[in-house]
């Protein structure tokens, strides 16, 4: 007997389940738009040198006739495009005459620009970028801000991660719901950049608590004939967020407002977040029966079941969690994910997993003006191919198995975006469809691999195995804004490389088990023997196939 067969008697697919979720997916919604707010945020508006005192016509972007006073003052690029980054360090006058030719402007003539920036304010009234002028020799930091929020998101996923396993999973996710809803408030009103980028440090910390103790509080109080169900419903929460960013940035163009509207909301979820049960697999682990019965209690009667939830008793639930119970007493840290051969095969090749599939995914959404096309647009694509391609996912999850389907979505994904590198830029709309593709595949891919980690690894270890796979995703998403760097040097080497590295990973897959209709491993032995088994199943299939052969011979 096990703990998923006790959720079975009192209701497995009941409606407290599905209330759980819900409540859950909420917050999700919510905190879906911060990995991606820079977008919106942070993005990058046309610009060019402002002029001594900003006097000459033109210079606030009302191009007309004072754009030819213009190139008086700042060169011109890419045959009719003002500069971005230099001026004249003298006004070149016969330049705004008609046929007027640059033969005779020498580079010496030219310097960076002295007084500023103008910016095209007609898509974004104020970003980051345009506030602290992040262009030209600053363009770097605005990648770098971004790779400090996932750094924040890699620090929560270790520190929340153990907390949780010590805490409960109630407390920490209610914890991080405050903390994103303040902190995220406070980012609004961030007085420099230095500022803003410890704000969205510690958000993104919270974010990553609130995630993973969100999937494993969702995780653990349903059966395993759910978990496939409520996972993708779950998941979910992330595109519908999405979607709803692509709107509300759409509609408030300044970065404040919009980072306060998207972070107030938290503090209403936090309020209602002391509703949710603690896990009481958590609870009985922690020798906390009493109160494990009380929540086992409560669910049976939301879900109509009183009469069953009556008839358990602390027997009954010690009985159900006899093997946890016993290996709980041991002490549990990173060290056991490695310390068996099969614990150490699952976590290297989900350890490979997390991080390339999360190391393409950022790096393929977090610059979405490359396109050419309304990066509200984009956004909102983006997100609607997520609905179709995880009910395909979840399909294929629950009738071909773990396996196949993140292995399948991660190669399919990358092989659109290595497609992508080598078409022209001019091709804007096949180059947007491949790279939906492309991201609603990665989606899944991860949709796939939460929930295969949470059925390879034992009870025990669950939450802590989660974390560290979700650091390793953090260290590929810290990774991903950095290589878009290389842009400098060629244009198409960042989508070689955010394709190349999930096509790799793929194969990791292989050596993993299935865990389709597999129940829960509640320890590490059971692990371990899951593994003999196999062993002897491959050793009974190799001795069918050598007696055929011989006979063949």
């Amino acid at each position: 007997m096990s703990f998923s067969d006790l959720l079975d008697d009192i209701g497995g697919q009941g409606r407290f389940q599905f209330i759980n979720t819900i409540l859950l997916i909420i917050p999700g919604i919510l905190m879906a738009s911060h990995p991606l707010l820079q977008n919106f945020s942070a993005a990058v508006p046309d610009h060019h040198c402002q002029t001594a005192n900003n006097t000459v016509p033109g210079s606030s972007w009302n191009f007309t006739s004072s754009d030819v006073l213009l190139k008086a003052y700042i060169p011109v690029d890419e045959g009719t495009k003002l500069s971005k980054c230099l001026q004249f360090s003298k006004p070149q006058w016969h330049l705004t005459f008609q046929n007027a030719s640059f033969v005779n402007i020498t580079e010496t003539q030219k310097t960076p620009c002295q007084h500023g920036w103008s910016y095209d304010r007609t898509e974004f009234s104020e970003t980051i970028v345009t506030e602290w002028n992040l262009v030209c020799d600053l363009r770097h930091l605005r990648q770098m801000s971004q790779s400090i929020y996932m750094g924040g998101v890699l620090l929560g996923a270790l520190i929340f991660g153990s907390l949780s396993d010590k805490f409960g999973r109630r407390t920490i996710l209610t914890w991080s719901y405050l903390q994103v809803g303040v902190v995220g408030t406070c980012t609004s009103f961030s007085p420099s950049f230095e500022i803003f980028c410890t704000l969205r440090f510690l958000t993104g910390m919270a974010v990553s608590g609130a995630v993973l103790n969100a999937v494993c509080l969702n995780v653990e109080w349903v059966p395993i004939r759910s978990r496939t169900i409520f996972g993708t419903l779950y998941a979910f929460s992330f595109s519908i967020g999405q979607m709803l960013l692509a709107g509300v940035a759409y509609t408030i163009r300044d970065w404040r407002k919009l980072q306060l509207t998207v972070s107030c909301p938290m503090l209403l979820c936090f309020m209602y977040s002391w509703w949710l049960p603690e896990s009481a697999r958590w609870l009985t682990l922690k020798n906390k029966p009493d109160q494990a019965l009380r929540q086992i209690k409560k669910v049976a009667r939301i879900n109509g079941l009183a009469n069953k939830g009556e008839l358990v008793t602390l027997e009954v639930l010690k009985m159900h969690m006899q093997k946890e119970v016993e290996s709980s007493k041991v002490i549990y840290t990173i060290y056991d994910l490695f310390r068996t051969p099969m614990m150490r095969r699952i976590t290297l090749c989900l350890m490979t997993l997390w991080c390339c599939n999360s190391f393409a995914f950022y790096g393929l959404i977090m610059d979405l003006q490359k396109f050419g096309v309304s990066v509200f647009l984009v956004q909102l694509i983006f997100a609607a191919i997520d609905f179709p391609v995880k009910l395909l996912a979840s399909a294929s999850l629950m009738y071909f198995g773990r396996r196949r389907t993140l292995g399948g979505f991660m190669l399919l994904a990358g092989i659109m975006i290595i497609s992508n590198a080598f078409i022209p830029y001019d091709m804007k709309t096949i180059r947007t469809s491949l790279a939906v593709l492309g991201k609603g595949l990665f989606g899944a891919a991860f949709t796939g691999v939460y929930i295969f980690t949470g059925e390879l690894y034992p009870t025990v270890l669950r939450q802590t195995g989660m974390g560290f796979g979700s650091t390793l995703a953090r260290v590929g998403s810290m990774t991903a804004p950095l290589i878009r760097m290389l842009e400098d040097y060629l244009p198409s080497l960042p989508s070689i490389i955010y394709s190349a590295v999930p096509i790799i990973a793929a194969s990791a897959v292989i050596f993993l088990p299935e865990t389709l209709n597999m129940p829960l491993p509640e320890t590490i032995d059971d692990v371990e023997v899951q593994r003999k088994k196999e062993k002897r199943q491959q050793n009974k299939d190799m001795e069918k196939k050598i007696p055929s052969l011989s006979t063949k011979l």
